[in-house]
């Protein structure tokens, strides 16, 4: 790896690049890839482009949607349909195939309409050294560009990198799609993405109102049942609260048991 900066890598990059798309998200990864090609580039040699649909979590296209025109970056949010895909709504191990597959096929004709003929991921070092993550084979299929994976960059340099630009997402837990809370082989549904969407709006307001703050928060569908995951270290507290079972009744899963318990990133995959 060169000894140039973090910083320096991955501006050259990005000049490498040259004009594109970002396929923007919003989150800590996505944000310092726009943020870089518009270091790099220039406002008006960068797309960003936040695919909308069901499996977006609420508030996360108008947080989205502030950076970009800080930035001052064209942003557009087209719909897509990941629902449309029988690979996708099976939620089988490689469902993040299809549903990346969808998106970026999707941004990249976008991106070619407005004049870019290249597209960025925010795929960073550590997501390829994860052994599941299939979204990436889609990126791969589709010689999408992926800057901070080709610059080193893992995620604590990615939050280091953001901090200093004073991007507000350096702080940002993670906030993958919707359907990574529904356990593998049980269907994925607007129903089932919306009430899990509500349950974690519901459960976070629930734990603000009573003074714990939490950082890291998914509600799981389990099929059978439902698993609230918070930061360990308010787990007893969070299982205490006797509101708790009517939040999750009042999203939609009033007729499921449900536990407490630590959150652990990509525990759905381990337990396929």
């Amino acid at each position: 790896m060169s000894q140039q900066s973090p910083e320096q890598r991955l501006l050259d990059r990005m000049r490498a690049i040259g004009p594109l798309a970002v396929a923007y998200s919003g989150g800590v990864d996505s944000a310092l890839v726009l943020a870089a090609a518009v270091r790099a580039l220039g406002a008006d040699r960068v797309l960003a482009v936040t695919a909308v649909s069901e499996s977006l979590a609420d508030g996360e296209l108008d947080r989205a949607r502030l950076l970009a025109d800080g930035l001052g970056v064209t942003h557009l949010t087209p719909r897509t349909s990941e629902l449309a895909s029988l690979g996708y709504r099976a939620n089988g191990p490689d469902r993040c195939y299809f549903c990346k597959s969808t998106v970026l096929d999707t941004i990249a004709v976008l991106a070619r309409d407005h004049g870019f003929d290249q597209v960025a991921t925010g795929t960073n070092a550590d997501d390829a050294r994860d052994p599941h993550r299939p979204g990436i084979r889609a990126g791969r299929e589709r010689a999408i560009h992926t800057p901070l994976l080709d610059t080193g960059l893992d995620k604590t340099a990615v939050r280091r990198l953001s901090r200093s630009w004073a991007l507000p997402t350096w702080s940002k837990p993670a906030t993958p799609c919707l359907a990574s809370r529904i356990r593998y082989g049980v269907e994925v549904t607007p129903h089932r993405l919306a009430r899990v969407d509500r349950a974690e709006v519901a459960v976070r307001a629930l734990l603000a109102n009573v003074g714990l703050n939490v950082s890291d928060l998914r509600v799981r569908d389990l099929g059978d049942a439902v698993r609230v995951e918070v930061d360990a270290s308010i787990v007893d507290r969070v299982t205490q609260l006797p509101e708790m079972a009517r939040a999750l009744a009042d999203a939609g899963f009033a007729e499921l048991p449900y536990v407490v318990e630590a959150f652990r990133s990509g525990r759905l995959n381990s337990e396929m």
